[in-house]
């Protein structure tokens, strides 16, 4: 199931998801000095002729942040909302602790949730991408199927052997929501769309 912020649309659908990862940003509203940062965090890593940010990882949880001079911090890699919270905590304290002045009150905002789920079936992508409207199918160039979803808005990679990843979300509802929204677009166009038990989320196969 999912690991965070599963209430009730997780309640009501018969779907089970695994948070695969989470991107949060904050904008502090100071400007930071990246060679200051990196000269004072051993294992900041930071080529401004290649990238704009400063890298800092964080091992607990284990997360990536993009530090921006402007001082919009981007956090990746976390499993789930609530700890994309404590790697930001994290990484505004370090920032805190050589000497920047930070706020000490700054909004979290979650840009991104990438989940996975899957569906009891073998999938004929050619067949799903002919009769679903605006399916995206390329198997030349990628093996999974696209498909949109408005509202809300996410994004789904299908795989033929039932395999469902879910990206663009902002919160855990709304990929049951959508989860549940494609599955009632395959059924009408014929396809059989059991959700699949959560221990069988984790096998991989495409």
């Amino acid at each position: 199931m999912a690991k965070s912020g599963s209430k009730s649309k997780g309640k009501k659908s018969k779907f089970s998801i695994k948070i695969e990862n989470v991107v949060a940003f904050s904008v502090l509203g100071v400007d930071i000095s990246l060679n200051h940062v990196v000269s004072s965090i051993e294992s900041a890593e930071y080529e401004p002729e290649q990238f704009p940010g400063l890298v800092y990882r964080t091992q607990d949880p284990r997360a990536a942040a993009l530090i921006f001079s402007s001082g919009k911090i981007v956090c990746t890699g976390t499993k789930s909302i609530e700890l994309a919270h404590v790697a930001m905590e994290k990484v505004v304290a370090k920032l805190r602790e050589i000497g920047i002045k930070v706020p000490k009150k700054y909004p979290v905002n979650i840009e991104n949730i990438v989940a996975s789920s899957k569906i009891d079936a073998k999938l004929s992508l050619d067949d799903i991408a002919f009769s679903l409207e605006d399916a995206e199918y390329e198997p030349e160039q990628f093996p999974g199927l696209v498909y949109r979803i408005k509202e809300p808005r996410v994004a789904f990679l299908l795989f033929s052997s039932g395999k469902i990843i879910c990206t663009g979300a902002h919160e855990i509802d709304d990929i049951y929501t959508a989860l549940d929204k494609f599955r009632v677009k395959l059924e009408e166009i014929g396809v059989k769309a059991t959700p699949s038990k959560p221990d069988d989320i984790d096998k991989k196969s495409k």
